[in-house]
């Protein structure tokens, strides 16, 4: 099957979304030692902070889900 020309990857989550796919902006109000682990995590994965959390909630919805 042929991949979808309007489908890529997330440059910096590795996530797979549609082009022009609209984002919700949110603040989030972390414990700073949380905070400070997901940063650190975030930078061996060689991710933004912000798509670090996002690849981890995507990850905890398919598991959800059942999905594997």
């Amino acid at each position: 099957m042929p991949a979808d020309p309007d489908r890529h990857r997330d440059s910096s989550s590795g996530t797979p979304r549609r082009r022009g796919e609209a984002r919700k902006s949110f603040p989030l109000r972390l414990p700073h030692d949380l905070h400070e682990e997901l940063r650190a995590w975030a930078e061996q994965e060689m991710r933004s902070l912000n798509s670090q959390i996002e690849y981890l909630l995507r990850e905890a919805v398919r598991r959800r889900k059942g999905k594997s």
